[in-house]
């Protein structure tokens, strides 16, 4: 058996186990929640076991007996055990007693939402810190939780991650079960999820279609926009060509609101801060799959293809090489994953007519934020510090730090204050 690896998350889960009544573990399929939470519970249910799942469905109140804390894996598949639980925890409120799994959300939801019992733990693929803790490319040596502090901390560290291997995580991704798989094998592990995400678990999150073909389509047009904001009406027009039919607007937004269900969509919402001066800014969403891999594997475009400049093609109008977006999606999955540890958000900014952004604000529990500009380049130019310099003459105390992540070799501080940090050293 494989030894399991250390989460990030796993930090999260203990603490939580000892205050709260019941957690709930949502992540899309694959990104280790079987795994992790097999390493806190006593006793686990796997629903997608279709024994397990008939067992439980003749006496659900098995679960009620088993020894604590009981996990119940791919719980969506018997909705019912969620009022189940819900209903114990009211009776028997012992801390730590259930922890539930899921990679979809029912169509059909439960009577109850769970609000005052259950507690609800995102669960991301592997950050950048989760693959690299190795002495190839050095352990981080930035922390994102330091950074919003507002200190200001000494930035430093090398390491030899370059684009050559940045390029090739984003096509190995992040689902811990398949990543580390032959070329070959990966290659038709991350197909085989696309397929089964659209055959299976589509199905499940109460999507339907009479056109698998357009719903493909569709999915391969999402993938295209990864790093940009284009809006749904131009994702929905490039998923056709001359000889194929248009998913009507209805039809669109089913396919967004099921895949967002099961987890393959995960857009990072635009900040919204109550501040006269920033008043004007983007309601778009910025595009992003669960995980860069299925954006390349969807578009079929491997590391070398990235790497020579290959990108989409037409589907959806870009101003960017396509490998950079992918790497501005592969940093911000990383980054998701350090702000749940520090109970922070990550979202994009962007004023409505288009002259300043910035990819990607962290906004801690106290309001402060760290603005990060991603680049997919080893050398910073002042050019590239334009949007974190308007945005702090606009928040001014409210921005902890400004961060510009690269594929550099060295963390460093400008002498402007931005910090400076390759994606492999920055950390939680």
């Amino acid at each position: 058996m494989t030894r399991y690896g250390p989460r990030i998350v796993d930090a999260e889960i203990r603490e939580l186990l000892e205050g709260t009544r019941a957690l709930s573990i949502e992540g899309a399929r694959g990104v280790g929640k079987t795994t992790t939470v097999s390493q806190h519970a006593r006793t686990v249910f796997r629903l997608d076991d279709e024994h397990s799942l008939a067992l439980l469905r003749a006496a659900p109140r098995r679960v009620l007996a088993a020894e604590p804390p009981v996990a119940i894996d791919e719980w969506q598949l018997f909705p019912d055990i969620w009022d189940l639980v819900r209903r114990e925890v009211d009776q028997n409120p012992l801390q730590g007693r259930f922890i539930l799994c899921g990679s979809a959300t029912p169509p059909q939801r439960p009577t109850h939402s769970g609000a005052g019992r259950m507690v609800t733990v995102h669960m991301k693929p592997l950050a950048l810190a989760e693959r690299w803790n190795s002495p190839e490319f050095a352990s981080p040596t930035v922390s994102l939780a330091e950074l919003l502090t507002g200190s200001r901390p000494n930035v430093g560290g090398t390491t030899e991650a370059g684009l050559d291997e940045y390029t090739r995580e984003i096509c190995s991704g992040g689902l811990p079960g398949v990543r580390d798989e032959p070329p070959r094998v990966l290659r038709a592990s991350l197909r085989s999820y696309i397929e089964r995400a659209l055959d299976v678990d589509f199905a499940e999150a109460g999507g339907t279609t009479r056109n698998p073909v357009l719903l493909r389509r569709w999915l391969h047009s999402y993938a295209a926009a990864t790093g940009t904001i284009a809006s749904i009406e131009a994702i929905r027009s490039a998923a056709t060509s001359e000889s194929d039919q248009v998913p009507s607007r209805p039809v669109s937004a089913k396919y967004h609101d099921a895949l967002t269900r099961i987890g393959m969509l995960d857009p990072f919402p635009p900040w919204a801060p109550t501040l006269n001066r920033l008043s004007r800014l983007t309601r778009r969403p910025k595009h992003s799959l669960v995980d860069p891999a299925l954006a390349a594997s969807m578009l079929n475009l491997s590391a070398d293809a990235l790497l020579r400049g290959a990108g989409p093609g037409s589907a959806v109008q870009r101003v960017d090489v396509f490998v950079g977006g992918l790497f501005e999606s592969l940093v911000g999955q990383s980054l998701r994953v350090y702000a749940q540890a520090a109970e922070a958000s990550v979202m994009h900014l962007r004023d409505s007519d288009g002259r300043h952004e910035v990819d990607f604000i962290v906004e801690g529990p106290d309001g402060r934020v760290v603005a990060v500009e991603v680049k997919f380049a080893a050398h910073v130019r002042d050019r590239h510090t334009v949007g974190l310099r308007w945005l702090a003459e606009r928040i001014g105390d409210r921005l902890a730090n400004a961060v510009i992540v690269n594929t550099g070799p060295q963390s460093y501080r400008r002498q402007d204050g931005i910090a400076v940090v390759p994606a492999a050293l920055l950390g939680p």
